[in-house]
Order: C-alpha cells, then structure tokens, then sequence
C-alpha cells in the first residue's frame, strides 16, 4: 500500500515538475520574442542555453531532495502537456517597403484622364463690346413682286420680295390701313434682311419694310435706278460689319431705330447722315420730314 500511495506522489510530483517546465518553456519562447524584436536572434539563443541549464540544475536538485526524503524515482511513460498559448509581442517587426507587382499592375485599368473643367487655365480675356452703329443694319433694295392680304388679320399685308438673293423672302408688314394693295405691287422698297424671322399670325417674316412713322406711315423711297440687292451706305460707317443677324437679347435694332429720322427736307437720315444708294442718290419720304422711321 506504502509502495502504491510512493508511486502516486511520484507522479503527482513528475507532472508537476512537467508543468514548470512547460511554463518554463512558455517564458522562453516570450522572452525569445522579445529579445529577437529589441536585439535579434543571437542574444536570444544564448539567454535559452542558460534558461535550460537552470531548468536542468533545478530539476536535479528536486530529484535529490526526493531521494534524501525516501521517495523512489520511478521513470514513467512521456506525457505531452499541452503549451499555454503563445504570447504576441507588441512589438511589431518592420516590414520592408511594398513593391508592387508587375502583373497586379498589369491588370490595373488605366485611369480615365479628367477632362479638363471648363474656365480652367488661363481666363479667357474678355471680348470688348463692339459699339451698336447703322453698320450692324444689313438695309438693302428690294422689290414687291406679290402681295395679298393675311388670311387671319385684317391689318396685315404678306409681300414676296425680292432682294438679290436666289429666293425671294416673305415679309409681313402692317400696312394695310396706310398703303393700298395697289400701290404696294410691284413697288421698290428698302428691306432690313437680318432680322430674326418671327411669325405673325401662323406666317415667318423674313424681314422688315422700312417706312417713316408718325401719325400716318409712309414707304421710304429708294432714288431712281436702284435695283433689289444694293446696299443702302452711310458716310463715315463702313458696309460688311453686320452680323448675319442680330441678337435680340442685346437690343441692336432697338438702339439703332433710336437715331433713324427724315430731316426737314424728308432725307432719310442715320444720326443726321443720309442714306443713300452709291452712285444713284438718296433716299427719302414722300412727304414726311422730321419723323421716326422703323
């Protein structure tokens, strides 16, 4: 029975001592980690050779005192304790710099390139407003060739002009209770032809009679010999500098029929000058002097 309970404790003690070892070897390995984080492998290494020589002389030392208090060692079949889990070190190691992989970068899509925001880079500089003249008025001769009244307004006329282009423009004028039908037919005016086509009860104008207004109307007269297509001039402001048409957002027309007037002799003038028809005279009202004209 002696034998039995001497056996027991033998076990007790060896499983034991089997535990301090472990724990042992548990503080190595942190120590080991710790050592190679701060100073390397090489300090390691030898701190372990020492920690296994104490752990040697330790357990030589608890064999002789079991032998002095009358135990008998008896060797027993290896038992494999299992490891407490090991301990990460805080200390990270450092990693070297990534380098990117060629194909990863291969397979990358090339970025879009960003379009460019509009106003970016230099800003633009701004265009100097050009000054509103009878240069901007495209003012030409054209010829009634067909008249009628409109269908759906009793004060309206729709004339067929001719002006000097390949195809004669429409033109919608409210003249009816001025002009009679009889003496516009056939009659040779003078047209504004860049003005923006506008429709006038379900009809597209394509221009504008010029006539001189105040408590009647009255066509302006082209001198004789003047043919549809020839341009009406004004000393002292060149021809060509109208725009194909003008803008009605900018008041152009606006700002010009404020200085279109007949003179006391019923010339039609442009801030006093006459128009006129180069080479063949001046324009005028029939009987009209000192009034608008548009």
């Amino acid at each position: 029975m002696a034998s039995a309970e001497v056996k027991q404790r033998l076990e007790q003690r060896s499983r034991e001592a089997d535990q301090l070892i472990a724990q042992l070897k548990q503080q190595v390995d942190n120590l080991r980690t710790c050592a190679v984080a701060a100073s390397g492998g090489s300090s390691l290494e030898k701190e372990n050779a020492d920690l296994r020589l104490k752990v040697d002389s330790l357990k030589a030392k608890l064999i002789d005192l079991e032998e002095r208090n009358g135990s008998v060692q008896v060797s027993l079949p290896n038992v494999k304790v299992n490891p407490a889990p090991t301990v990460t070190s805080p200390v990270a190691k450092e990693q070297p710099p990534s380098i990117a992989q060629p194909e990863k970068a291969a397979e990358a899509k090339p970025k879009k390139e960003k379009k460019e925001k509009k106003g970016s880079g230099k800003p633009q500089e701004k265009k100097e407003d050009v000054p509103v003249t009878i240069s901007m008025m495209d003012l030409r001769i054209g010829k009634i060739v067909d008249v009628k009244k409109h269908p759906d307004a009793d004060s309206l006329y729709i004339e067929v002009i001719e002006c000097g282009e390949q195809v004669p423009r429409t033109v919608v004028s409210g003249l009816v209770k001025h002009v009679p039908i009889e003496e516009m037919q056939d009659r040779t005016v003078i047209i504004c032809c860049n003005l923006k086509p506008a429709k006038m009860r379900g009809i597209l104008s394509q221009a504008m009679v010029m006539c001189a207004s105040g408590d009647t109307i009255e066509l302006i007269t082209p001198p004789a010999g003047s043919v549809p297509g020839d341009r009406i001039s004004f000393d002292g402001y060149p021809l060509g500098d109208f725009p194909p048409q003008m803008n009605p957002k900018k008041k152009i027309l606006e700002q010009i029929l404020a200085d279109l007037f007949t003179d006391e002799n019923k010339v039609a003038t442009y801030k006093g000058v006459p128009w006129k028809v180069e080479g063949k005279g001046i324009c005028v009202a029939p009987t009209m002097a000192k009034t608008k004209i548009k």
